[in-house]
């Protein structure tokens, strides 16, 4: 929490970099892991807060800054569990549409107990209703299937 936005996106970038933390080199004197670092922190919309303490932040920048950390892998998978939990609705949205974003290149899992977000990024869902298979399909079709909203709404509304 007491170092800055980039230096906590930076370290990770670095560790993905393959360039050990060495005394003798100064991680500010490697322009790509700097390149890599400012593109993460533009991407998650946190560039005008690189210089905060990330313990300053908001919950919901928080939870950003852990994002931009796991981007900093470039990976092709990304696990998101409870995404949105904590977060205000203000913070939520953003997410929300920052989601689809993150998923254009990568496969993205969603963990979401939040139905407007479930359904206002996924292209395809799976319900879990005691640790089974309920349902699978698109968001349409999960809603309409009546297994799911007698599982999770107590029969048809």
């Amino acid at each position: 929490p007491h170092l800055t936005v980039f230096d906590n996106v930076r370290a990770a970038v670095l560790a993905h970099s393959g360039q050990a933390w060495s005394l003798l080199r100064r991680a500010d004197r490697l322009p790509a892991v700097t390149a890599r670092t400012l593109a993460v922190l533009d991407e998650l919309g946190l560039a005008d807060r690189r210089d905060w303490p990330a313990g300053v932040l908001s919950h919901g920048d928080r939870r950003l800054v852990d994002l931009a950390m796991a981007l900093a892998s470039d990976p092709r998978l990304l696990l998101l569990d409870e995404p949105t939990a904590g977060m205000s609705p203000q913070e939520t949205r953003r997410l929300a549409e920052l989601i689809p974003r993150l998923a254009a290149g990568r496969t993205v899992i969603l963990v979401e107990h939040d139905m407007d977000v479930v359904m206002s990024v996924a292209t395809s869902i799976l319900v879990l209703a005691r640790g089974a298979k309920l349902a699978e399909g698109t968001p349409d079709e999960i809603q309409r299937d009546p297994r799911v909203q007698e599982a999770y709404l107590g029969g048809v509304i």
